[in-house]
C-alpha cells in the first residue's frame, strides 16, 4: 500500500492550474469504489454528502469521529489519496484534527472560516490564517505533507459590499496561503472575470466545485482553476436519478 507522504506528494502534483485535477467528492465506501473505478486518481469527502449518509445535518451537525469512520470505511478499499473537508474543525485543536486524519488514512483536508460551534461567525482573516498554521505545524511533525485546502466563505455567505469582496478574499486567502496552505478556496459561484481575477492574483492553486452535469472542465480549465469537487452535486445529482428509477414503480 502507498505510504501517507507519497500520498500526499502525488495528490499536491494534481493540482495544476489551467489543467485542473478534478476529484469526486464522495461520501461512502460504495460513491468512493465507484469514482475509482471510473479512473479517477484521487477523491475528496465532503461533509454535506457525508453527514447525509449518515443521517446527520451539514455545519458540524455529525462530530469529527463519526467523519472518521466514515474516513477509514473509503481508505480501507481505495488505495488513492483522499482528502477530507473537516468544515470548520468541529472545535478540536489541530493536533487532534491532523492526528485523526492520519490515523484514518486521509491526506488532505479542507478547512472553512465559518465557525459552526461558535453560531457561524467568521473567523477573522489573521484567526484563521493561524489555524491554516497550526494544522500545518502538526502535519510536518507528523512527517506527512497534509495538503491544506484554505476556504473562505466570504461569496457564499454574502458578507459584507458586493463592490470589495473579491478584494477581501483575496487579502483573506493570501494569509492563509503565507500560513501554510497549499490550495486556497473562494467557494461559491462566481463570475468570470471574477474567477480569472482570484486565479491571477492568489499565489496558489485555486478550487472551485463544480456541478458534474453542467459545468464544463475546459472553462473552468481556460480560467486557471487548478482543482475542482463537486461538493454536494454528485450526490444531489444521483439523487434526482435515484428518484426517476423510483417514481416508476409508485
Amino acid at each position: 500500500m502507498t505510504s501517507l507522504e507519497s500520498k500526499a506528494k502525488a495528490f499536491l502534483q494534481l493540482h495544476v492550474p489551467g489543467d485542473p485535477g478534478v476529484f469526486p467528492t464522495v461520501w461512502d465506501a460504495w460513491s468512493a469504489n465507484i469514482a475509482v473505478s471510473a479512473g479517477f486518481s484521487a477523491l475528496t469527502l465532503g461533509s454535506h454528502p457525508v453527514a447525509d449518509s449518515v443521517g446527520r445535518s451539514d455545519k458540524e451537525g455529525m462530530t469529527f469521529a463519526e467523519l472518521l469512520t466514515r474516513v477509514r470505511q473509503i481508505t480501507d478499499v481505495v488505495d488513492v489519496p483522499v482528502s477530507v473537508d473537516i468544515e470548520s474543525g468541529y472545535g478540536l485543536e489541530p493536533a487532534q484534527l491532523i492526528e485523526g486524519l492520519l490515523e484514518a488514512g486521509a491526506i488532505g483536508l479542507n478547512i472553512e472560516d465559518t465557525v459552526h460551534s461558535e453560531g457561524g461567525r467568521l473567523r477573522g482573516a489573521q484567526e484563521h490564517a493561524d489555524l491554516v498554521h497550526g494544522l500545518r505545524q502538526f502535519a510536518d511533525a507528523a512527517g506527512v505533507h497534509v495538503v491544506i485546502n484554505a476556504r473562505t466563505d466570504l461569496f457564499k455567505r454574502k458578507d459584507g459590499d458586493d463592490s470589495d469582496r473579491v478584494d477581501r478574499a483575496i487579502e483573506r486567502l493570501k494569509l492563509a496561503a503565507a500560513a501554510g496552505a497549499d490550495s486556497l478556496f473562494p467557494v461559491g459561484q462566481h463570475a468570470d472575470a471574477d474567477m480569472r481575477r482570484l486565479t491571477s492574483e492568489l499565489p496558489l492553486p485555486i478550487s472551485t466545485v463544480a456541478q458534474p452535469g453542467v459545468s464544463e472542465k475546459a472553462v473552468l480549465a481556460d480560467q486557471g482553476v487548478a482543482r475542482i469537487t463537486f461538493g454536494r452535486f454528485l450526490q444531489w445529482a444521483l439523487t434526482e436519478e435515484a428518484n426517476r428509477l423510483l417514481n416508476r414503480w409508485k
